[in-house]
């Protein structure tokens, strides 16, 4: 009798338990608003912007939708944001929402991302503001979702510098890689800010990925593998990055490319392009060239507005083919969220046209103005606001625009963006391959790195490729061949 009891007492407590999971599953803690814990790079507590928009953005919707939430910023450390992020993951302190710039796939593998597909499918605007590559990225792993559009990287020069080169001309009419050397070196031997600068002529972030942007398809490199005698090969063991790495190498040499790159952070990049102290940065198009022009003009008059470069020209053309595998950055869902439900019900509010409104231009009296005309965008607006989540392409407002989205350079590079478009070849490596591509990169990102700064000689080319090789390369260029059949 009182094993039977202790028993019936041991199911009362698991079903209580299991009631009171429930209850959080409802979306609401004990004072009746769901804590909505948030990681996402550059907005944390210290960031007065990002607490106001979130602060902003539960009251927005508590009136629209009546979700009761409260938002709990994540404050991340400084430093290489995807590493720091895994850090806290890994910890197993797990936010609701996360945003990831890289590093999601080593997370989703351990289970710990909602698939967000059934949540797309059933949401009332997302589903309907995602553009074809966003659907594709999705289908092909449905983890990440970042409803923007095309996130090539166009490079640009503040426009006075630009004019007081002698060969932009030339540039603009044929950008080959020629051409574009050839403005690289007048930029620099005879700097038209004066007393050296620019010092440099191309400053990039840390690695080379961004000068790629530029230069890359221009040297054949238009697809991750490439077909050659019938079989594909890796890009990065070709004959042709051997001759883009040894063209980098020249830059650097000759004091073209930022001699710091390697150490450069985004921030300390946009520091030296608003300071004079390199000529051109390349960064996402559309709203970041907005912000790059923004800044410019601000800290050195109307005059230094941007001019967006096009990409170089040679046996191909174009911003890098773009990668419809996954989204390279995006929001997940912790599929230990107590709050999944509200979580996707706040992304698909602010798909909505109300949540779009506030997404898109900010606060009002702030960034934008409510006229008799319609909505008009601010100096500050320009400056420094941007979409926190979505940017799909229909944008219609109950008032009409009386000032453009984008700046005419940030347009510009839009519509770059968008004539230079094709799709990859690549594909997501499998997980029995992960570790064995992860030390692939890095194989490369030291052996470029070394050819480029001159300690290492680009004849060790071949030395690198068996490296390459041996790491797993044979294994997964099998793989790949067995794939794009």
């Amino acid at each position: 009798m009182k094993k039977l009891l202790v028993l019936i007492i041991a199911l009362v407590m698991l079903f209580a338990t299991a009631c009171s999971d429930k209850k959080e599953d409802a979306k609401v803690d004990k004072d009746g608003v769901a804590t909505i814990k948030v990681a996402y790079k550059d907005e944390g507590p210290s960031n007065p912007v990002a607490v106001s928009y979130f602060d902003n953005l539960a009251k927005k919707l508590k009136d629209a939708k009546d979700i009761n939430v409260k938002f709990e910023l994540v404050e991340m450390p400084q430093g290489n944001y995807a590493e720091k992020l895994n850090l806290l993951l890994m910890s197993g302190d797990i936010p609701d929402l996360i945003y990831f710039q890289g590093g999601d796939q080593q997370i989703a593998n351990q289970d710990l991302l909602e698939d967000l597909t059934p949540y797309v499918e059933k949401s009332e605007y997302i589903k309907d503001a995602m553009l074809p590559h966003n659907v594709d990225r999705l289908k092909n792993y449905p983890y990440l979702l970042w409803v923007k559009p095309l996130d090539s990287k166009t490079p640009v020069i503040r426009k006075d510098w630009f004019e007081s080169v002698a060969s932009s001309e030339a540039l603009m009419a044929d950008p080959s890689i020629e051409n574009y050397h050839t403005f690289f070196k007048e930029l620099v031997a005879n700097p038209p800010g004066g007393a050296g600068k620019p010092a440099n002529a191309v400053t990039v972030a840390g690695d080379i990925s961004e000068l790629d942007f530029i230069f890359k398809m221009a040297f054949g490199l238009n697809q991750t593998w490439l077909e050659e005698d019938g079989k594909y090969i890796n890009s990065k063991i070709s004959e042709q990055e051997k001759a883009k790495l040894t063209f980098y190498n020249e830059l650097y040499e000759e004091g073209l490319l930022d001699p710091q790159y390697l150490t450069k952070q985004w921030d300390t990049k946009e520091e030296a392009f608003y300071d004079g102290d390199s000529g051109v940065i390349v960064g996402t198009n559309g709203k970041i060239i907005d912000i790059y022009n923004g800044k410019m003009k601000q800290v050195n008059g109307a005059e230094a507005e941007v001019v967006v470069l096009p990409p170089a020209k040679g046996e191909f053309q174009g911003f890098n083919a773009t990668d419809i595998t996954k989204e390279s950055r995006g929001v997940a869902i912790s599929s230990q969220s107590k709050h999944k439900d509200t979580v996707f019900e706040i992304l698909d509010y602010l798909a909505s046209p109300e949540g779009q409104l506030f997404d898109r231009l900010g606060f009002e009296g702030e960034h934008y103005n409510v006229t008799d005309a319609g909505y008009e965008l601010t100096e500050k607006y320009y400056n420094e606001w941007y979409s926190r989540f979505w940017e799909p392409e229909a944008f219609e407002t109950e008032k009409p625009l009386v000032t453009p989205l984008l700046s005419v350079p940030a347009q510009e590079s839009r519509d770059l963006a968008n004539e230079y478009y094709s799709a990859d070849n690549n594909f997501i490596i499998p997980e029995e391959f992960v570790s064995k591509w992860d030390a692939m990169e890095n194989i490369y990102k030291d052996f470029s790195a070394d050819v480029i700064t001159g300690k290492r000689p680009v004849s060790d080319f071949d030395k690198y490729v068996e490296e390459w090789k041996k790491a797993g390369g044979d294994e997964i260029t099998e793989y790949a061949n067995e794939q794009l059949k």
